[in-house]
């Protein structure tokens, strides 16, 4: 069952942590030394008819950082932001064009750290349809929705290899009807699985 009410029940359960993960998680020594750069990014999950489903984007062939690939609305945290939710709820905006009016917060899962530098933290957010989306031309190609049900299910995640400057990388993967979710994106969701999945059940 992945409907709203076994979402926010889940969540209940689930201790509150703080803890990190990130791409170091399958390959020791690949966590960046020094600051990191603060990003945020949304996991919208949008109510559905037949149950909850997992908001993605593909980002452009044109972008100079990971053009192409699977990845949720968000970017850096700026400044002005008041913090990694309203940074989510922003980028979110200026991407997709979903307003945080139809966006409720629940959480967040715990904070990714990438091998390129960045400490994001996912925000985690049930979205109201209906809504309409306006997509930014030069960061996304594309907006989709996944059913969650297919990334609770464990026969769906795997760990691949690719050569990365002469050294074997592991990541995650979760290949959905044509789109290769992998990396980072895919950490997350392997997170989003442990923490609905794995939360503890009342006694």
């Amino acid at each position: 069952m992945t409907d709203l009410t076994w979402v926010r029940e889940r969540l209940s359960k689930s201790p509150a942590r703080s803890l990190e993960r990130g791409d170091h998680d399958l390959n020791p020594g690949f966590r960046p030394e020094g600051p990191l750069c603060p990003a945020a990014v949304l996991v919208g999950l949008v109510e559905r008819p037949k149950g909850l489903n997992v908001l993605l984007t593909r980002r452009t062939d044109t972008l100079e950082h990971h053009p192409g690939q699977i990845s949720f609305p968000g970017g850096h945290i700026e400044p002005h932001d008041l913090g990694p939710v309203a940074a989510a709820l922003r980028e979110t905006e200026e991407e997709i064009g979903l307003p945080a009016s139809h966006i409720d917060v629940v959480g967040h899962l715990d904070t990714y750290i990438t091998r390129t530098g960045f400490s994001i933290t996912p925000v985690l957010a049930l979205v109201r349809p209906p809504f309409e989306l306006k997509l930014d031309p030069v960061e996304v190609a594309e907006v989709f929705e996944v059913p969650l049900a297919f990334f609770l299910d464990p026969a769906n995640h795997f760990s691949h290899d690719r050569d990365f400057e002469g050294t074997k990388r592991s990541f995650y993967a979760m290949p959905y009807e044509g789109y290769y979710i992998w990396g980072a994106t895919a950490g997350m969701l392997i997170n989003l699985y442990q923490t609905l999945v794995d939360a503890p059940r009342a006694s």
